[in-house]
Protein backbone atom coordinates (compact mmCIF):
# COMPACT_ATOMS: atom_id res chain seq x y z
CA UNK A 1 0.00 0.00 0.00
CA UNK A 2 1.70 3.52 -1.09
CA UNK A 3 0.86 6.41 0.94
CA UNK A 4 0.91 9.93 -0.84
CA UNK A 5 1.05 12.27 2.71
CA UNK A 6 2.35 11.36 6.69
CA UNK A 7 -1.37 12.56 7.05
CA UNK A 8 -2.87 9.90 4.83
CA UNK A 9 0.00 7.00 6.87
CA UNK A 10 -1.47 8.19 9.93
CA UNK A 11 -5.25 7.65 9.47
CA UNK A 12 -4.56 4.52 7.95
CA UNK A 13 -4.59 2.74 11.21
CA UNK A 14 -8.29 2.31 11.50
CA UNK A 15 -8.52 -1.33 10.34
CA UNK A 16 -5.60 -2.99 12.33
CA UNK A 17 -6.51 -0.75 15.15
CA UNK A 18 -10.09 -2.66 15.00
CA UNK A 19 -8.89 -6.15 14.51
CA UNK A 20 -6.23 -5.49 17.76
CA UNK A 21 -9.25 -4.61 19.70
CA UNK A 22 -11.72 -7.35 18.66
CA UNK A 23 -8.57 -9.83 19.11
CA UNK A 24 -8.38 -8.59 23.01
CA UNK A 25 -12.80 -8.09 23.74
CA UNK A 26 -12.80 -12.25 22.13
CA UNK A 27 -10.36 -12.58 24.84
CA UNK A 28 -12.38 -11.19 27.69
CA UNK A 29 -15.38 -12.14 26.37
CA UNK A 30 -16.56 -14.20 29.61
CA UNK A 31 -14.92 -11.38 31.79
CA UNK A 32 -17.59 -9.80 34.07
CA UNK A 33 -18.22 -5.73 33.61
CA UNK A 34 -16.00 -3.31 32.69
CA UNK A 35 -12.94 -5.66 32.45
CA UNK A 36 -14.94 -7.19 29.55
CA UNK A 37 -16.10 -3.60 27.71
CA UNK A 38 -13.68 -1.32 28.47
CA UNK A 39 -10.50 -1.60 26.33
CA UNK A 40 -8.03 -0.39 28.82
CA UNK A 41 -8.96 -2.68 31.56
CA UNK A 42 -9.96 -5.23 29.41
CA UNK A 43 -6.35 -5.49 28.09
CA UNK A 44 -4.84 -5.27 31.58
CA UNK A 45 -6.65 -8.09 32.50
CA UNK A 46 -6.09 -10.34 29.21
CA UNK A 47 -2.99 -10.52 29.99
CA UNK A 48 -3.28 -11.36 33.17
CA UNK A 49 -4.99 -14.58 32.25
CA UNK A 50 -2.77 -15.28 29.72
CA UNK A 51 -0.04 -15.16 31.92
CA UNK A 52 -2.02 -17.53 34.53
CA UNK A 53 -2.78 -19.98 31.77
CA UNK A 54 0.64 -20.36 30.74
CA UNK A 55 1.90 -21.20 34.41
CA UNK A 56 -0.95 -23.71 34.91
CA UNK A 57 0.09 -25.71 31.67
CA UNK A 58 2.95 -26.61 34.21
CA UNK A 59 1.54 -26.83 37.25
CA UNK A 60 -0.86 -29.41 35.61
CA UNK A 61 1.99 -31.41 34.26
CA UNK A 62 3.87 -31.53 37.48
CA UNK A 63 0.32 -32.57 39.35
CA UNK A 64 0.08 -35.39 36.82
CA UNK A 65 3.16 -36.46 37.38
CA UNK A 66 3.02 -36.06 40.94
CA UNK A 67 -0.10 -38.07 40.62
CA UNK A 68 1.11 -40.93 38.79
CA UNK A 69 4.35 -41.48 40.56
CA UNK A 70 1.59 -41.77 43.42
CA UNK A 71 -0.15 -44.57 41.90
CA UNK A 72 2.61 -46.30 40.88
CA UNK A 73 3.95 -46.32 44.34
CA UNK A 74 0.92 -47.41 45.90
CA UNK A 75 1.19 -50.58 43.64
CA UNK A 76 4.55 -51.36 44.22
CA UNK A 77 4.01 -51.28 47.82
CA UNK A 78 0.70 -53.56 47.43
CA UNK A 79 2.57 -55.84 46.07
CA UNK A 80 5.79 -55.80 48.06
CA UNK A 81 8.23 -53.73 46.54
CA UNK A 82 9.23 -50.03 46.67
CA UNK A 83 9.05 -47.75 43.44
CA UNK A 84 12.93 -47.55 42.93
CA UNK A 85 13.47 -50.90 42.77
CA UNK A 86 10.41 -51.62 40.52
CA UNK A 87 12.33 -49.06 38.19
CA UNK A 88 15.40 -50.61 38.62
CA UNK A 89 14.14 -54.31 37.94
CA UNK A 90 12.28 -52.79 34.92
CA UNK A 91 15.08 -51.42 33.29
CA UNK A 92 17.34 -54.41 34.04
CA UNK A 93 14.65 -56.28 32.39
CA UNK A 94 14.30 -53.98 29.27
CA UNK A 95 10.99 -53.00 29.97
CA UNK A 96 10.58 -49.01 29.63
CA UNK A 97 7.56 -47.91 30.29
CA UNK A 98 6.78 -44.14 31.06
CA UNK A 99 5.40 -43.48 34.26
CA UNK A 100 1.86 -42.50 32.49
CA UNK A 101 1.48 -46.16 31.11
CA UNK A 102 2.54 -47.45 34.01
CA UNK A 103 -0.16 -45.82 36.60
CA UNK A 104 -2.76 -46.78 34.25
CA UNK A 105 -1.78 -50.59 34.35
CA UNK A 106 -2.07 -50.18 38.16
CA UNK A 107 -5.41 -48.82 38.36
CA UNK A 108 -7.20 -50.84 35.24
CA UNK A 109 -4.74 -53.64 35.03
CA UNK A 110 -4.29 -54.74 38.05
CA UNK A 111 -2.78 -58.48 36.80
CA UNK A 112 -0.75 -57.21 34.49
CA UNK A 113 0.99 -55.20 36.75
CA UNK A 114 1.36 -57.46 39.11
CA UNK A 115 3.41 -59.71 36.03
CA UNK A 116 5.68 -56.16 35.62
CA UNK A 117 6.23 -56.02 39.56
CA UNK A 118 6.74 -59.78 39.61
CA UNK A 119 9.35 -59.49 36.50
CA UNK A 120 11.19 -56.87 37.98
CA UNK A 121 11.00 -58.43 41.28
CA UNK A 122 12.78 -61.82 39.30
CA UNK A 123 15.64 -59.81 37.59
CA UNK A 124 16.88 -58.21 40.68
CA UNK A 125 17.10 -61.19 42.65
CA UNK A 126 18.52 -63.21 39.65
CA UNK A 127 21.48 -60.09 39.40
CA UNK A 128 21.73 -60.35 43.41
CA UNK A 129 20.81 -56.71 44.32
CA UNK A 130 21.19 -56.51 47.87
CA UNK A 131 17.96 -54.52 48.62
CA UNK A 132 16.31 -57.85 47.28
CA UNK A 133 18.63 -60.50 49.03
CA UNK A 134 17.78 -59.66 52.87
CA UNK A 135 13.85 -59.50 51.51
CA UNK A 136 12.80 -63.23 52.90
CA UNK A 137 9.93 -63.71 50.23
CA UNK A 138 10.31 -66.63 47.80
CA UNK A 139 10.33 -65.47 43.95
CA UNK A 140 7.42 -65.79 42.28
CA UNK A 141 7.02 -69.17 40.83
CA UNK A 142 5.30 -68.03 37.54
CA UNK A 143 8.27 -65.74 36.51
CA UNK A 144 11.12 -67.78 34.52
CA UNK A 145 13.76 -66.33 33.24
CA UNK A 146 16.81 -66.92 31.68
CA UNK A 147 18.84 -66.53 34.70
CA UNK A 148 16.87 -69.24 36.05
CA UNK A 149 17.23 -71.64 33.64
CA UNK A 150 21.10 -71.36 33.79
CA UNK A 151 20.50 -72.96 37.64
Amino acid sequence: MVFQTLALFVRSRGPDEFWRKRKIFKLSAHFVGRKRNCYSIAIRYVHRALAYATKSRQLKKEDMANLWMTRVAAGCEEHGLSYPLFRNGLEKSKIFLNRKVLADLAIWEPYSFKALTQIAWTKLREERDPEVQQNSETPPSNVITRGLLDK
